[in-house]
């Protein structure tokens, strides 16, 4: 990352985060600031600045403990860490968090292979066929060649097939992508490369219409949660992440 653009995202971090919701915008714009600039330092690190706003690594670079199979009790050999990076490397399942989340500001970094396509579930709940019949899905896409992109929808940093983000923020395959995500209480922002692409209100009128004009109008769990598991996605091709830091919201 160039300092152009990295100064570019500290700023519009500072000055956009104070939409969040009813959490300390002072604590967290300098944090976010903060998560961004460790990025480009050292990998899966949680700094001492860090540590006191209360993030913390969901991936140590090193294991993928903490993690395992949505459905099951385990971790699909398909998802490995490999130098450094909770990737999928084969054929596996969308892989979920141990633990569960309700408010909380997320953070990490995604690369894709060219014509890559992956996502970011949260709020997920178990007892379902499949991880996207009840969590709402960041999608994390090469646009550039994958027949999403095509589509705003569906494109990288929607809320999949229910709200659309600008063109153009998404980085190429084959580039470091860093997202950002914040859910407290109903109120839901998706950031990509510290730009914030999308924002709504999980269960507003505008949310339940947006929904019954989808594909998920059919499965009657999908968004309702208020807390659940972190997932990343199965699609087919490889997928790398980084830095995946976590901090809970009071």
């Amino acid at each position: 990352m160039r300092v152009s653009r990295l100064c570019w995202t500290v700023l519009s971090t500072l000055s956009a985060v104070a939409c969040a919701g009813n959490y300390s915008s002072t604590t967290t714009s300098s944090t976010a600031a903060q998560v961004t600039a460790s990025s480009t330092t050292s990998l899966n690190t949680i700094t001492s600045a860090e540590a006191r706003a209360g993030w913390r690594l969901l991936f140590d670079g090193k294991s993928t403990a903490g993690w395992r199979a949505y459905g099951a009790d385990t971790m699909p050999s398909g998802w490995q860490a490999v130098d450094g990076l909770l990737t999928r490397v084969s054929r596996a399942a969308d892989i979920i968090t141990k633990e569960q989340f309700g408010d909380f500001e997320l953070s990490l970094d995604w690369k894709l292979e060219p014509g890559g396509n992956s996502g970011l579930f949260y709020r997920a709940v178990e007892g379902l066929e499949w991880i996207y019949h009840g969590a709402p899905e960041y999608a994390l896409l090469d646009d550039a060649r994958h027949n999403d992109g095509k589509n705003p929808l569906t494109s990288a940093g929607s809320v999949h097939s229910v709200y659309a983000p600008p063109r153009g923020v998404v980085k190429p395959a084959g580039e470091w992508n860093t997202t950002r995500l914040v859910a407290k209480g109903t109120h839901i922002e998706h950031w990509l490369n510290g730009q914030k692409v999308v924002e709504y209100e999980q269960g507003s009128p505008d949310w339940a219409k947006r929904v019954a004009a989808s594909k998920f109008a059919v499965w009657p769990k999908y968004g309702k949660a208020m807390s659940g598991h972190i997932g990343l996605q199965e699609h087919g091709g490889r997928a790398e992440f980084r830095n995946i830091k976590i901090r809970e919201l009071k």
